[in-house]
């Protein structure tokens, strides 16, 4: 299985693609409040993407109410498509899931997720696009 291409810009041209708000969160590590959102309580069937590249993500399918209040599902629509890497920011430590593409942060992955994977993948609405079946 061959990795996806790499999709790489500057950061002024980062800037010029994203609102402030998902530059900040996608190219920053920043995040968005719990339960504000697009994407939290959204139950439309269909595919979610990253909001920088446009890369499939997660699959309506996959999405459950964690509670957490931010969109989460229980696996990636393809593997290779995200990545996950130590964060020891904020004096936690943590899984970070990135866009194995173009490196935007997407949020964290946590071990306390439903069959079958027992994974919740705690995702940023502002670093998806959604696009309905």
């Amino acid at each position: 299985m061959s990795e996806p291409r790499k999709v790489i810009k500057s950061e002024e041209e980062w800037r010029d693609l994203l609102s402030p708000m998902q530059f900040a969160v996608a190219r920053q590590k920043g995040t968005e409040r719990a339960f504000t959102g697009e994407f939290w309580n959204h139950h439309t069937p269909g595919v979610y993407y990253c909001v920088a590249c446009n890369t499939p993500l997660f699959a309506s399918d996959t999405k459950f109410d964690s509670g957490c209040g931010w969109p989460s599902y229980f696996e990636a629509l393809d593997p290779k498509n995200v990545r996950e890497e130590v964060d020891r920011s904020h004096g936690m430590v943590r899984t970070e899931v990135i866009c194995n593409v173009c490196d935007a942060h997407l949020g964290h992955v946590f071990e306390d997720g439903p069959p079958p994977t027992g994974l919740r993948y705690c995702i940023n609405s502002v670093s998806l696009r959604f696009e309905p079946k």
